[in-house]
């Protein structure tokens, strides 16, 4: 994703600065290695009629763009004021540095999780991640109904998510806010529903957009997760 993960610990928990010499020495590492907009594994119109290949472009070479953009310059003003001791500059980037850097990896996790129908987009899963979802909502299809109607629900902008939980050895249902990543659970899935996602084909009517966005769901993709995650 661009970055290490002890940079958001540090981030998602302030109290992070009681980190040991090593933990401390990793998050500085993860500052001087800069996020990078990854290359999708198909082509803007690919996905089409689902999504449009004028909303793919804006999403991934404008909107996740800017992301790892303003990411970057965040995590170099952080190294700076790190480097001064400026503590209070240090608290001051992290609401910028969560949303950004939950932008470019909510994103990069979006971007896998979708395929062309050509190379598997919307095969329902199969295997474990399959046996896991119907012992959970009874039937693939009953999960959809209910990720969809939580989904949309969301007021304003966010995700939904299918996750692990470790502690339960389960999968659950989460929705997150605005660009606020999932970090309750190992993100397997995630729907992006700000407006940027689908205006320019479904304008206001966000459970289309959810209805037909598992046309292209990748689930090759989502079951490596699941099988990672377990």
């Amino acid at each position: 994703l661009g970055f290490g993960f002890p940079l958001f610990l540090t981030i998602l928990h302030p109290s992070i600065n009681m980190l040991s010499r090593f933990a401390r020495t990793q998050a500085r590492r993860a500052f001087s290695t800069a996020a990078s907009l990854p290359d999708l594994k198909y082509d803007y119109t690919a996905l089409e009629p689902v999504v449009s290949a004028k909303i793919m472009e804006l999403h991934h070479s404008k909107h996740h763009a800017t992301y790892v953009n303003n990411l970057n310059a965040a995590l170099e003003s952080y190294a700076a004021a790190e480097a001064k001791n400026d503590v209070a500059k240090m608290i001051a980037l992290q609401g910028a540095i969560k949303f950004n850097g939950g932008g470019h990896v909510n994103h990069t996790i979006f971007w896998e999780n979708l395929a062309p129908t050509s190379a598997g987009g919307g095969e329902g899963p199969s295997g474990d991640l399959a046996a896991a979802i119907e012992a959970k909502w009874g039937s693939v299809e009953n999960f959809i109904k209910v990720f969809n109607a939580k989904t949309a629900a969301i007021q304003g902008s966010g995700w939904g998510w299918l996750g692990y939980n470790a502690e339960s050895g389960s999968l659950d249902i989460a929705t997150m806010s605005n660009q606020d990543p999932l970090t309750s659970m190992t993100p397997l899935l995630g729907i992006d529903v700000w407006e940027h996602a689908y205006y320019l084909d479904y304008m206001n009517a966000r459970p289309k957009y959810l209805e037909n966005i598992w046309k292209v769901v990748n689930w090759s993709d989502v079951a490596a997760r699941y099988d990672a995650a377990k």
